[in-house]
């Protein structure tokens, strides 16, 4: 039987949260998957419990980056190496529900999507339930305004990013973004599920808090990656933010 997922997860620091991100992508329903961690980290006393973790699980596969590259390319080189039909990303310190992946994959399977994407809770560090980011079927102008998909509950066909060189580019932040933008402009819808299938964490003191780190990136998506003027891509920031802030 062909392998179907591959589970893409960067990851840094913190080994505690990447175990339970593990432990929600093997306790799957669905179980025709793949992991692969690209560890991007220099913390060396995490190398023993990832060996011994590859060591452990056949499913479970582990790149060791020589220098911290970031994300974004760290997801590109699990990609290279992957051997599934659908590519699934999960970040380190986020989780699944336990009949994400069989959701995501029954409805690509039988409708024929590209690209899905679902609901997703927002919790605090200690696991507590802070909010709901509902999920919206989406295209290029609808996305061009509002970045509202969730990284780790993002579920692609590979072959649509087969061709590109480095999906992901060398951004801290909006890496995603600049992702979701190339395929949707291309024509790739990305449909919705409506369940929180994914609990994203909260995360004191994560790039993704950084709001100077965010603008910068995001007047960055929109001058060097869709190629808009300088004054447009302010604008358009502005836009962007604006919309965040009204779904806060």
């Amino acid at each position: 039987m062909k392998l179907k997922v591959s589970v893409i997860i960067p990851f840094y620091n913190n080994l505690s949260l990447l175990k339970k991100s593990i432990k929600s992508v093997l306790n799957q329903t669905f179980k025709s998957f793949e992991i692969i961690i690209i560890y991007d980290g220099g913390d060396k006393s995490n190398i023993k419990y990832l060996k011994n973790l590859n060591a452990k699980y056949s499913k479970i596969k582990i790149i060791y980056n020589k220098k911290n590259i970031g994300a974004g390319l760290s997801r590109n080189k699990g990609i290279k190496i992957s051997k599934g039909k659908y590519i699934a990303f999960l970040d380190s310190d986020d989780t699944w529900k336990k009949n994400k992946l069989s959701s995501q994959i029954s409805l690509m399977e039988k409708s024929k999507y590209s690209a899905t994407h679902t609901s997703f809770n927002i919790i605090d560090y200690e696991g507590n339930y802070l909010s709901k980011r509902e999920a919206n079927d989406l295209d290029y102008n609808k996305l061009l305004n509002s970045c509202d998909i969730g990284l780790s509950t993002v579920v692609l066909k590979k072959n649509i990013i087969n061709k590109m060189n480095k999906p992901f580019p060398p951004l801290k932040t909006k890496e995603d973004y600049v992702l979701w933008l190339r395929l949707s402009k291309r024509g790739v819808i990305f449909y919705s599920l409506k369940k929180p299938l994914t609990n994203w964490k909260n995360t004191p003191n994560s790039l993704s808090k950084s709001v100077y780190q965010k603008l910068k990136d995001a007047i960055s998506v929109y001058k060097d990656y869709v190629k808009m003027s300088l004054s447009r891509s302010i604008i358009q920031t502005l836009i962007l933010s604006t919309n965040f802030l009204i779904k806060k």
